[in-house]
Formats: C-alpha cells, structure tokens, sequence
C-alpha cells in the first residue's frame, strides 16, 4: 500500500451536542441523533449524558444494554464522554477536592460502560484533581483530556500548568481534547447578523468585524465603539471578541502529542462546505503532517444564533461540517457523506 492509499489516521465522529435543538425539542430522539452520525459516515459518537440521558449518574444496567444494541445497530462506536463537575452541588460550600475526585471517578465510570475511550474534561477541573483521578482512568482504560477552550489558547499559563503536569505524570491517560474555537479566523458571521436583527449600529458592525480580522486588542475595540457613541448591544458585539481568538496552528506541534481528541466546534457551514469563520484550512493540514491520530467529532454550534429567526437544520449543518472533513482528512470519496 502506497503512502498516498493508506487510510486517514484522522477519523471522523459527531457530538450529539449538535443536535439539541431538535432533540430538546422532541423533533429528534437519541437514536435519530445515531442514526444520523452513521448516515454521514461518521461513527465515532460523543455524548453528554446531562444532556441525553435522563437519570444521569443513576442509569441502570438495561440503559447501557440498550446503548451497545444502538452501537452495534448503525455500526457506531462510543468515542467520548464529556464530563461536568457540579462543585456547587451543595448549599453553603463548595465540594471538597475528595468530593470532586469522587465525581470526575464518576463519569469514568460512565464512559467505561459506554464504551469510551476518552472523556471530555472542563479546563475549570484543577490538575491536582485529575491526579488523583489518574490511577482509576488508567484502570478504566479511560484517558482524561481538559479541553483547550477559548478564551484560554495552547501557550496560556492555566494550560502550561496542565502540561506541566502531564510531564511528571507521563501517564497516556492524561492530556488534551482541542476545541477548534481557539482558532477563529474571522468574527464569525453568524453572530454578527444575530447582533445586526436585534438592533446593533450598522457602521459598528464593519468596524468591529475589520477590527477583529487586523487582530486588534479586544479592550481597543471595545474603546473605539464606546467613542464612536455605541449602545450597549454594540458594545456587547465588541466585548464578544475577549472569548473569540485566533492562534497560530503552528503551535499545535508541540503540544500534538498530549492531545487526545478534537471538538470540530462550528457556527456555521456555508454551501460550498466551507465554514465561515473558523481555519479549518490552516489547522487539519498541520494535525495531518504531524500525526494526529483520532477523532474530530462536529460540534455545530451556530443553532443558538440563529434560532431567534430560522429553522434550525443541524442535521444538514452537520453534514456540511463531515463534507468538508473529510475532504480535509484526505478521505478517497466524500460523495457518500
């Protein structure tokens, strides 16, 4: 087999997260949502139990039964759990670190009987937590990723912690899940025409959008729409570009090898299969040519913005989203997607 025929080592999946305004509306069930991934191509499948699957931590043995079943159905495979830790759980204090340990064994326990191979950390979970973790999800066979997350990027103090960390550990069950929001290349823009419908000031608007492309320091921005007489909604369109960051994705290399999953995050895909604000043309090629092996799972999350005005279509959003990826990816055909 020739290099140029060997199979993608990046593999495709979808967060069921992409869907919750259909299946929160009751236009979609947990198995559409499946049945969907796999009629894409896309079989890896991440979940968030809170989420999907009511009476979370407290499922029985027939739900995970049933949850194999589905797998084996549509030939799907559980791929991640993305955990939350309720550390104000209890009235009058904040969870104990002993508490919190208990929790995130928790939801390692939920991903084993999922059949995950990682579960989604939240960047807020401190390292001296996870460590404690880390013998249970070595035993769960489970590796525990924090997630990049804006407006926190790949060289940021709290992330250089973690990696510091995961150096002494040096244990493969401790490392990163990478949010493709860290890499947003334009204001994206369907958040900007959310802000346009409810009343923001059109000539703002451009200069925020241009200001944001220039990579402008946030506060500046803010400070320009303040002196060029803003309301409070275009300032709250400025302010938005403190969550909103683009990083190089050079700087991936040397962080790749802790990295143990992708968010595909997404607002929205045009058609031509592009998104329009995100460098996913920047980014695959450098997880490609360095060796990222793994899953990235679409995360559609443009339905928020839009849905004050349109139908929302995830489904079809998605499948952009897969279109694309695996046009990116390298896969031989995309026509099937």
């Amino acid at each position: 087999m020739t290099a140029s025929h060997r199979e993608p080592s990046i593999k495709r999946g979808v967060s069921l997260y992409s869907f919750q305004e259909e299946f929160f509306l009751r236009r979609m069930t947990l198995e559409d949502c499946v049945a969907a991934c796999a009629d894409m191509g896309a079989y890896g499948i991440e979940t968030l139990a809170e989420q999907m699957m009511p009476g979370f931590p407290h499922l029985s043995d027939a739900f995970y039964e049933d949850w194999h079943a589905l797998m084996a159905k549509y030939g799907t495979v559980s791929v991640c759990h993305d955990m939350f830790l309720d550390t104000k759980r209890f009235k009058g204090r904040a969870m104990t670190d002993d508490e919190q340990v208990e929790s995130v064994k928790r939801d390692l326990t939920h991903a084993r009987r999922l059949g995950c191979s990682v579960m989604r950390v939240l960047m807020f979970v401190r390292p001296e937590v996870l460590v404690k973790a880390l013998p249970y999800a070595e035993e769960c066979g489970v590796k525990m990723g924090v997630e990049i997350h804006a407006p926190l990027h790949l060289s940021h103090p709290w992330i250089l912690r973690y990696s510091e960390v995961m150096d002494k550990e040096a244990s493969p069950y401790l490392g990163y899940v990478l949010d493709m929001g860290i890499f947003t290349d334009h204001y994206p823009p369907v958040m900007l025409e959310r802000f346009r419908r409810q009343g923001a000031t059109p000539a703002i608007i451009d200069h925020v959008r241009a200001e944001y492309d220039r990579r402008t320091l946030s506060e500046y921005v803010i400070n320009d729409v303040r002196e060029m007489g803003g309301t409070p909604l275009d300032i709250a369109m400025a302010e938005v570009t403190r969550h909103n960051l683009w990083s190089d994705p050079r700087h991936l290399i040397e962080q790749l090898p802790r990295i143990v999953h992708v968010h595909g995050k997404f607002y929205e895909m045009d058609e031509q299969d592009r998104e329009t604000s995100l460098g996913y043309e920047q980014v695959i090629p450098v997880l490609r040519e360095h060796g990222y092996d793994g899953y990235i799972c679409s995360e559609y999350e443009g339905n928020r913005h839009i849905q004050d005005a349109f139908e929302v279509g995830s489904v079809e959003q998605v499948r952009r989203h897969q279109r694309m990826l695996a046009r990116l990816i390298g896969e031989p055909e995309v026509a099937h997607v």
